[in-house]
């Protein structure tokens, strides 16, 4: 028979408070380890990296996220290199989490695999399900994005501040508005825009 933790990795239908004991550790040690993460200082650098790499499942080698951070198990969550969020970000991981590298978050960015019954009765019982979410290589969420469960965003998206993505976003666009939709496609003429801007800045650098 599976385990509640096996279910709810698995994106099936369990039970929270079965007293799993495994679970139940996991869940603890999350809280530990955000109690610790959460308290250090600007100076910490090191151990924060450390922190990191002990509480989340899978990381690069470079990566940086503002406290406070908050999640429910931390080992569910995967990073690629360069991982960069932002202040308050949130990240409730009953199932995967996985990002990949030079993705970066805005402030107060929430990543929701959490879900529950619609059915009230069955809610109100306690069972619990979830959704792994999945987000691309280069990514960039805005201040206050929210991503609901099940979803998946494409690399090198742009998500507009304050969406709430409740779909699969396509790679190579840009989204917007709740529920977030496609605005439109990202260019050549946007990276010939940008390369421009970027040159004219290592330009006056240089002197």
């Amino acid at each position: 028979m599976k385990t509640q933790r096996e279910r709810m990795i698995n994106g099936e239908i369990y039970y929270p408070g079965s007293g799993d004991s495994e679970l139940r550790h996991l869940f603890m040690e999350s809280r530990r380890l955000m109690r610790e993460y959460n308290q250090t200082s600007e100076l910490d650098g090191k151990k924060r990296t450390q922190l990191l790499k002990k509480w989340l499942g899978k990381t690069g080698d470079k990566i940086y996220i503002e406290p406070n951070f908050k999640c429910d198990y931390g080992s569910n969550i995967s990073v690629g290199e360069k991982f960069y969020a932002n202040f308050d970000c949130i990240m409730l991981d009953v199932c995967p989490i996985t990002i990949g590298d030079y993705t970066m978050f805005g402030p107060r960015v929430s990543l929701l695999t959490a879900s529950h019954p619609i059915d009230a009765d069955i809610r109100t019982s306690g069972l619990e399900i979830g959704s792994p979410i999945k987000i691309g290589n280069q990514v960039w969420l805005g201040g206050g994005v929210i991503v609901n469960p099940g979803v998946t965003i494409g690399d090198n998206c742009v998500i507009g501040s304050g969406s709430v993505v409740t779909k699969d976003i396509p790679a190579n666009t840009i989204a917007a508005g709740n529920p977030c939709r496609v605005i439109r496609d990202i260019t050549e003429e946007d990276k010939k825009y940008w390369e421009e801007k970027a040159q004219i800045y290592w330009n006056e650098v240089k002197g």
